[in-house]
């Protein structure tokens, strides 16, 4: 008997631990040292799951020597890209064949055939005004996508609609009751990486103008600062996305020591902060205009137009597409050349919100240039 219970407490160990150990990715994995040793600033990656490189369409032929008249001339009814040749123009919309458009549709996706001129499908006035918005991010958004740029394959990957795409989430079923009411947590979801925190966030922060703002710049409790529990869990969903989306964890972008600290962390947390509000231009300035011209099956349960957020692009690598710039290819879609965007001073006496709320050029640029962890050595090491 008591050899069957000491055979029952080993197998009821093994199954917890089997249980325990469920969640953890076994095998060996890679430390990247990203700040001075001790400060804990270290990516710890698996190889095995390393994203391949993406795969980058070559251009469907090339430009010949003569490039026309500009296309307004050649074409009726081109109110985006009028100044660009006729053929930089075809090209682009072959690309957009190849990127975007179904291949048994190909041209007709966006375009009637008999009518190549109509607006009558709503396809060509949702890409009419991507175009738009990609020649926004490229010609004023350089402070987030810096020289690589983005194109129409960037998101879509030869899809019609980006894979990673996002609207506002219904209420709670009864929300008159603590049972049925969960404020988006405690259900697996894949907005927040299946954690127990709220899965609301982009609704709050990917487009409008909330902070982002949890630890205090006083050690003792303000009036000047005032976060509530529920706020604070919902920054963390957030930062649960980026880090999923961007393939990272923390210390990528911060510095243990202290997460608000703008000196003490890397300069990609400057990235990330425009890249916030780039994500909310896009969402505020492009997609949600569009309600009036999407379809139902283009909404949400809510009617709001699917929207974009950092997945949308990254796709679980810190850079989208593995880092390699298809802009080159596609030169009509860096659009003219405009001031930053996203570079309003921040409040007096108020340091810069987690999530850019408020930018302060000056900080940011410390941080870039003069932030300690951001000059630390960089080392790879087996960690297992």
């Amino acid at each position: 008997m008591i050899g069957y219970i000491k055979k029952a407490t080993i197998a009821g160990s093994i199954a917890v631990l089997s249980l325990a150990l469920g969640g953890c990715e076994i095998g060996p994995k890679q430390s990247d040292q990203l700040g001075y040793r001790g400060t804990g600033m270290n990516q710890v990656n698996n190889p095995r799951l390393k994203i391949p490189a993406a795969v980058i369409p070559a251009k469907p032929y090339d430009l010949p020597a003569d490039l026309g008249p500009l296309s307004s001339v050649s074409y009726k009814n081109v109110q985006v890209l009028g100044n660009v040749r006729t053929e930089e123009f075809n090209l682009l919309m072959a690309q957009m064949n190849q990127w975007i458009a179904p291949p048994e549709q190909g041209c007709n996706y966006c375009h009637n055939p008999e009518n190549m001129a109509s607006d009558e499908k709503y396809t060509k006035v949702v890409a009419r005004r991507m175009l738009q918005m990609t020649q926004q991010i490229n010609s004023r958004w350089s402070n987030h996508v810096k020289q690589t740029g983005v194109t129409c394959y960037t998101c879509h990957r030869g899809n019609a609609v980006p894979a990673n795409i996002w609207a506002v989430k219904p209420g709670s079923i009864n929300p008159s009751t603590i049972t049925g009411n969960k404020f988006g947590q405690n259900a697996p979801d894949i907005d927040v990486s299946y954690a127990s925190l709220p899965n609301n966030a982009f609704s709050t922060y990917f487009q409008g103008k909330s902070q982002i703002r949890v630890a205090s710049d006083s050690r003792l409790p303000s009036p000047n600062h005032v976060v509530s529990t529920k706020d604070a869990e919902k920054t963390y969903g957030l930062m649960m996305h980026m880090s999923t989306g961007l393939g990272v964890n923390c210390t990528f972008c911060h510095n243990t020591d202290s997460f608000r600290s703008w000196p003490n962390s890397r300069p990609q947390r400057v990235t990330a902060y425009y890249g916030i509000r780039m994500v909310r231009d896009v969402n505020e300035g492009y997609i949600n205009g569009l309600a009036s011209v999407m379809p139902a099956h283009r909404k949400g349960p809510l009617g709001d137009p699917y929207k974009v957020n950092c997945l949308t692009c990254h796709q679980g690598q810190n850079k989208p597409l593995g880092g390699v710039s298809m802009i080159s290819m596609a030169p009509s879609l860096k659009g003219p050349v405009g001031p930053p965007a996203g570079m309003e001073p921040a409040p007096a006496a108020a340091a810069p919100a987690e999530d850019g709320a408020a930018a302060a050029p000056a900080v940011a640029a410390a941080a870039v240039s003069g932030a300690p962890a951001s000059t630390g050595p960089k080392k790879s090491t087996p960690a297992h």
